[in-house]
């Protein structure tokens, strides 16, 4: 417990810190990470905790966006309310929304809803461009972050703090909310709603409630957008943003608070970082989500968990060996993978059929790509990849022999002091 304590501390110190070590452009790349990363956690009230898969929470981000664009273009621009607290507009919105939406929502259960919660979403989607007058149409709606409390929050860096303000604010409340009877609610609403029914409990009223409060965080997370970027547009309410909250949350891990803001933090930092780079980037992140859904589970956060379990009983340096071999394999894989794919796609690409079709009928022009230049039919464009999977193969296979001995070992190596451990729990 207090080594968690030490690391939140420690991981608060470094965002409290990152306008002060990045430039302007990854500042902003930061604000969306922490607005991500509130969103994934809203979204995992709902689906972490009561088990509630819901396909259409851009919905709830989206109201609480437009709600806030609204409230800073009111009284003539002066805004509604000062803007450090305009988030409580998005709140609201969210709420009011997602208490609406819940109450049709959660009248089934399963694919059903979550067939449903994509449907509202839809709704507003193609909704939206017709309703000029509420969402400004394909134009969208922009406005101007006003002055308050002596800031000016014309320079990023105060957005920044205001965000990681709001954000640190709604996580607090979100974890402490899952240490309520509520809370406790939620996960039984999880494991199973019958017992909950037979028990005595309103599961419909429980299930609205969670659906509302979630939303509520949601529209706060689409408020910060709205205040860092000063526009809103109908796009907000698009499926794909849904989609995304969903691949974060997973990879992240459902099952742990800030695995979702983990997930949501390195997915949106894969996007600014690799959009650039390739055309398919999409897809990389795709294989992520399937990786982790297939072979890790818990995701991220359960992975990190497990490395941290497995040190702590054998110890850094026993440990590293194994973790170095595993990291290394990883590599292996991924350079392979990344070759293959950036080469495929060039392969059949528009521009390189254009290409090959100059050349001639059983020409196939070089492709370029890091850096060189590889013939598609050289014994060598395809060797490297190989060769990658081969070395990634080998260093798996080395890796689970380190650890397999690790565990052999430990019954013999540990038992004194575990036992230990537990004379001094005992007394």
């Amino acid at each position: 417990m207090k080594t968690r304590a030490i690391l939140l501390a420690a991981g608060v110190a470094v965002l409290a810190t990152v306008p002060l070590m990045l430039p302007d452009g990854l500042v902003n790349a930061a604000i969306s990470m922490l607005i991500a990363a509130l969103f994934a956690c809203a979204y995992n009230l709902l689906c972490g905790y009561a088990g509630m898969l819901s396909f259409g929470h851009s919905a709830y981000f989206g109201v609480g966006a437009f709600a806030t664009i609204h409230a800073m273009n009111a009284l003539g621009g002066a805004g509604l309310l000062p803007t450090p607290w305009m988030p409580l507009v998005g709140a609201a919105g969210g709420l009011l929304a997602g208490l609406v939406a819940g109450w049709f929502s959660t009248q089934r259960t399963g694919a059903y809803f979550a067939m449903i919660t994509l449907a509202i979403a839809e709704l507003l989607h193609a909704m939206a461009p017709q309703l000029k007058s509420v969402f400004g149409g394909e134009a969208g709606i922009s406005s101007m972050r006003m002055p308050a409390w002596g800031l000016t929050f014309g320079s990023t860096v105060e957005v920044y703090y205001l965000t990681l303000a709001w954000v640190l604010a709604s996580l607090v409340l979100l974890y402490l909310l899952t240490r309520t009877p509520l809370g406790r609610l939620a996960l039984g609403l999880r494991e199973n709603s019958q017992r909950l029914r037979f028990l005595g409990y309103d599961v419909h009223r429980i299930s609205v409630l969670i659906f509302a409060l979630s939303g509520m965080f949601s529209g706060i997370a689409g408020g910060l957008q709205v205040l860092s970027n000063e526009s809103a547009n109908y796009v907000v309410f698009d499926t794909s943003l849904s989609a995304a909250v969903v691949l974060n949350t997973y990879i992240g891990g459902v099952h742990a608070f800030l695995g979702p803001a983990l997930g949501a933090a390195l997915v949106t930092f894969f996007g600014y970082a690799v959009s650039d780079l390739t055309q398919s980037w999409l897809l990389y992140q795709g294989a992520l989500f399937v990786l982790v859904i297939i072979f890790m589970p818990t995701g991220l956060a359960g992975l990190l968990a497990l490395a941290g379990r497995f040190v702590q009983r054998h110890g850094l340096r026993a440990a590293a060996p194994g973790a170095g071999l595993y990291l290394l394999a990883g590599a292996c894989y991924a350079a392979a993978a990344i070759f293959l794919t950036e080469l495929l796609q060039r392969l059949f690409s528009q521009d390189y059929r254009s290409l090959a079709h100059a050349a001639g009928a059983w020409e196939w022009p070089a492709v370029s790509l890091f850096g060189r230049e590889w013939p598609p039919l050289g014994v060598t464009t395809w060797l490297v990849p190989a060769t990658l999977a081969v070395l990634g193969w080998l260093f798996w296979k080395m890796a689970a022999a380190a650890v397999g001995r690790l565990r052999d070992a430990a019954p013999a190596d540990r038992a004194p002091a575990a036992g230990a451990m537990t004379e001094r729990r005992l007394t």
